[in-house]
């Protein structure tokens, strides 16, 4: 027991937290560590940890990792006391008060030690625009010594462990990797930036890669750099952290551009590579002319698309229907061509399959020249077999390369997702699944033109609409307004597009036909109910009717 009035230290640090809770996990050892180098250099710092686990038992294990002091986990009004006063409404949360007169230095504490570490102390707010005045005029005079060095390291590495020195890099163009051991979109732009590096190389460029390992530990930084042919910060370096509050690091994969004069060019050319894939080469350096002549390329690219150009491969010729059956991609020239992205561990792609199937049966009733190619994001063979089995179209097979091409061509951030192809091979809707959802088996063949006569018919029909109408699902009066995006029905909890009943103060949706009892709530299952019955893998996040990557 340590008395309150006996607590040293000038800056004292309130720390709310739990062990339950992933980002305490990530955050408490950097705070362990800030904590310990200021205490072993004689400032004068302490940290009382306030709990929020749910037994003693829970909160004893993880405060005995700490180097610091703790509300006594049995005194819970205490604990609610300060949750209050602070207005705790997250965790991690780090307040910092002045130890003599109790006053709040900063409640931004978890931001300041993750982008500052101890060269924030004593966390006050003119020490935090110090360190950002300081960190404009570093981004003013830039140069790579100063993005990738440090006083006492002037080297970064191979793969091999050779150093090599920061000055060899001077005069190229160096991009800065943000990596992550594992994490699917990385791991998918890994290859494709290293085609693009071989090539660059290969030509003459001065170009260099650096990456910049996000991973706590060793094994997993050793495991994603081995396959990278460039060179690396070294993992645990603090640098690796600056980095990611000095470039603003919100996506990854994200690349940052060097010029040859040390000053950053682009924030993220991530996104021109994955857009272009290998043809990204020759965007080099990326300037404004290299990439009109890009998007000219692709212009010219997608002028010249054909099904075959989306979906043959060298001897690859062929989707599957069922039993592994060989479909010639030949056979579906001249059709309408839905693909289909999805997956069976996302709750709203298996929520979304049975409307889909039904629209897949009215439309081919009446039209044989319509087929849906089914591209999946399972990890297993069981899983994609499974769900293949409940379709009654084609698909390409799950360990095949095209699935990342198209994915990368079209976009493609959250399943389920409807590309759709017109039979001359060229793309007529990148968002067939709102039309879909909206409008059924008529939205049949999904171009621009058909939708927008779909829309008129809407309009037409909501002249004899009512302006406002009372409903049971929500105690205001709702309003008829036109959309001019995609919402979600409140009521049937489905995708709706031109018309809703609205509350403005509620954010309240209701679909027209809904609204006027045109339809009641069906029992399908909707997206929530069904992503409980499996996991979303690393890399994504399932919300309402889509799965995206986070």
């Amino acid at each position: 027991q340590v008395k309150i009035s006996s607590i040293e230290g000038d800056t004292v640090a309130v720390y709310f937290s739990a062990s339950w809770c992933p980002p305490c996990q990530r955050f408490t050892p950097k705070l362990i560590e800030a904590y310990k180098e200021l205490t072993s250099h004689g400032k004068s710092f302490e940290v009382i940890f306030v709990s929020g686990d749910q037994d003693e038992e829970a909160f004893n294990a993880y405060f005995a990792k700490m180097p610091w002091l703790a509300v006594p986990f049995s005194d819970s009004e205490g604990r609610k006391s300060l949750d209050e006063r602070f207005e705790v409404n997250g965790i991690p949360h780090l307040v910092f008060l002045d130890a003599k007169t109790g006053e709040v230095l900063t409640d931004e504490g978890v931001e300041f030690v993750s982008e500052y570490g101890i060269e924030a102390y004593p966390f006050t707010a003119e020490r935090i625009d110090e360190l950002k005045e300081q960190e404009k005029a570093a981004k003013d005079n830039q140069t790579i010594h100063s993005v990738l060095g440090t006083p006492n390291r002037n080297y970064v590495i191979s793969n091999t462990g050779e150093k090599v020195p920061i000055v060899d890099l001077e005069g190229k163009y160096v991009g800065i990797c943000f990596v992550v051991n594992g994490y699917p979109p990385v791991v998918e732009f890994t290859p494709v930036l290293a085609k693009i590096y071989a090539k660059l190389k290969e030509v003459g460029e001065k170009f260099e890669v650096v990456a910049v390992s996000l991973d706590s530990d060793e094994e997993s930084f050793n495991n994603s750099f081995s396959s990278m042919p460039w060179l690396a910060i070294p993992q645990g370096d603090k640098m690796c952290q600056k980095l990611v509050s000095y470039f603003e690091l919100s996506d990854l994969p994200t690349l940052v551009l060097i010029g040859p004069d040390g000053k950053t060019l682009s924030s993220n050319i991530a996104d021109i590579i994955n857009e272009h894939g290998l043809d990204a080469w020759e965007g080099f350096p990326f300037n404004a002319e290299k990439l009109e002549i890009l998007a000219e390329k692709a212009k010219a690219k997608a002028a010249a698309q054909t099904l075959e150009s989306l979906l043959v491969t060298g001897d690859i010729d062929f989707v599957i229907g069922k039993d592994g059956a060989k479909v010639p991609v030949a056979e579906l020239v001249g059709k309408t061509v839905l693909l289909y992205f999805s997956a069976k561990w996302c709750g709203p792609c298996r929520a979304f399959l049975p409307t889909l199937v039904d629209v897949y049966n009215k439309v081919k009733e009446k039209n044989s020249d319509f087929e849906i190619v089914f591209i999946s994001s399972d990890r297993d063979q069981s899983s994609f077999d499974d769900f293949f089995s409940g379709m009654p179209w084609l698909a390409v097979p799950l360990e095949d390369d095209r699935k990342a091409y198209l994915k990368k061509k079209f976009k493609i951030r959250g399943i389920p997702s409807l590309v759709a192809i017109g039979p001359d091979g060229k793309t007529v809707n990148t968002d067939a699944k709102t039309s879909l959802a909206v409008h059924g088996a008529d939205a049949f063949p999904f171009t621009s033109e058909r939708i927008q006569e779909l829309e008129k018919k809407i309009d037409e029909m909501a002249k004899g609409w009512p302006e406002k109408v009372k409903h049971e699902l929500h105690e205001h009066e709702l309003v008829l307004i036109r959309r001019p995006r995609p919402y979600g029905c409140d009521g049937c909890e489905e995708m709706g597009t031109s018309w809703s009943y609205n509350c403005a103060e509620c954010d309240f949706d209701l679909h027209t036909k809904c609204a006027l009892g045109e339809e009641k709530k069906g029992d399908e299952v909707n997206g929530q109910d069904a992503a409980a019955e499996a996991a979303a893998p690393a890399g994504y996040v399932c919300e309402g009717d889509v799965c995206r990557k986070a």
